[in-house]
């Protein structure tokens, strides 16, 4: 029953720390390698670089909600969101494309 979950390569979940460039501090963020690739890609789609995803991410939250909370917890489901509602569908991808000009 839960083979397509047991079964994944254990490289899919290992944990990365990468150094980040947010509101002019470099911090620490630890996800698991799935994440920062499915960031990668949002990223790509909307044609900038992780960094500035990230930093324009934080940005926008910030001023949405007054603080970021756990940024790392918000990239895992911003993430979540990108594949269960955007991710292989042309109208939701043009839409994050349009966001991000």
């Amino acid at each position: 029953m839960c083979r397509i979950f047991s079964a994944q390569s254990p490289e899919t979940y290992e944990g990365q720390t990468r150094s980040v460039r947010l509101g002019g501090h470099v911090t620490s963020i630890r996800l698991e390698r799935s994440f920062w690739d499915t960031l990668e890609e949002v990223a790509a789609v909307q044609d900038m670089t992780l960094g500035k995803f990230l930093t324009v991410l934080h940005d926008e939250v910030l001023e949405l909600s007054g603080a970021t909370g756990n940024f790392a917890s918000l990239l895992r489901c911003a993430c979540l969101t990108y594949v269960g509602e955007v991710k292989g569908r042309p109208e939701a991808e043009d839409a994050l494309r349009r966001e991000a000009v």
